[in-house]
């Protein structure tokens, strides 16, 4: 299985806010004198406590030399389920939240070239990674789409900062992204790294299907997943010493949840790793967007937010 990045709680402290477009908020979190924030990689994210109940994931987009700030982006959709909202309307200055990570399943690996594509909000994990590219003197290019220039956070002062390597494509203006032109020139040795909406997302796997380049993605919304049909399947939580049943109309989740076990949950979409579970026995059914190819086939740890079984019973560490 691979290997866990070492993380932290820690109390912090909203000491600056502003707004880098419509609808976005960015954050500057740090801890309280005496308090040191653990160092993090470009791709990282971390998890805020907005609620007893409401656990949220956003990308860090600062300086990753910044010891003292974590720096978030957080859009306000028009339809929120409530992370979003309390972002906005509660993290003002002086504000205190709990966050724990950084956590990272979107590391910047070695290329001899990089295509970053950014869609919306899917431009926050992706702008350390151009500083990181930019410091080690890597050739990479960015391409930004989003709704209208207005919309698009961090899009003049990137492209500012690198003339000639960004290029914005507001869709009011330009239409949507052609990712044929994007990546007419990737080949061997090209590493696309793509953070944004799962349509933007999907197009680019379809192109990645046989091609010389290597694609690298981070969501915000769970992919499309191939479900088979749903069973009911016998769960036992070692644990807790309890065994329960799984009916076919309730997740895994929710069925521990009712039976009293308390488990750590936040998307309950399979992006975003809080729900994790270690799995002792059985064969899980991967049903994820958050777990790499080679932990799905090694089955250890599964998702029980979304994820069901292969087999008629499995045994978690619950």
């Amino acid at each position: 299985m691979a290997e866990r990045s070492p993380e932290v709680e820690l109390s912090l402290v909203v000491f600056g806010r502003r707004e880098v477009a419509d609808r976005v908020v960015e954050l500057e979190l740090g801890p309280r004198p005496g308090t040191a924030l653990p160092a993090w990689e470009p791709g990282a994210h971390v998890e805020l406590q907005l609620a007893p109940d409401l656990l949220r994931h956003y990308s860090l987009c600062g300086d990753t030399g910044d010891g003292g700030r974590w720096r978030i982006a957080v859009l306000q959709p028009e339809t929120s389920r409530g992370g979003s909202r309390a972002v906005h309307e509660n993290l003002r200055p002086g504000a205190e939240v709990i966050v724990r990570g950084p956590r990272n399943r979107f590391p910047l690996v070695d290329a001899d070239h990089y295509e970053f594509v950014a869609g919306g909000i899917g431009i926050t994990p992706l702008i350390p990674m151009i500083a990181e590219a930019d410091r080690r003197g890597a050739s990479w290019r960015l391409t930004y789409g989003g709704r209208s220039p207005a919309s698009m956070a961090y899009g003049e002062e990137l492209e500012r900062r690198h003339p000639g390597a960004v290029e914005l494509w507001p869709q009011n203006e330009r239409g949507l992204l052609d990712l044929d032109v994007v990546l007419k020139e990737a080949g061997l040795g090209t590493a696309v790294f793509a953070c944004g909406p799962d349509g933007l997302l999907a197009a680019l796997e379809q192109r990645a299907a046989g091609a010389d380049w290597t694609l690298r993605l981070e969501r915000f919304v769970a992919g499309q997943v191939d479900d088979g049909e749903n069973r009911a399947v016998e769960l036992e939580l070692v644990d807790s010493e309890v065994t329960i049943v799984v009916a076919p109309d309730e997740t895994l989740l929710e069925a521990v949840e009712k039976a009293g076990v308390f488990a750590m949950s936040s998307c309950r979409e399979g992006i975003c790793g809080t729900c994790e579970t270690r799995v002792l026995a059985g064969r899980p059914e991967h049903r994820d967007s958050y777990l790499t190819d080679e932990e799905r086939a090694e089955g250890d740890v599964m998702m029980i937010c979304v994820s069901r079984a292969l087999s008629d019973k499995l045994t978690l560490e619950l």
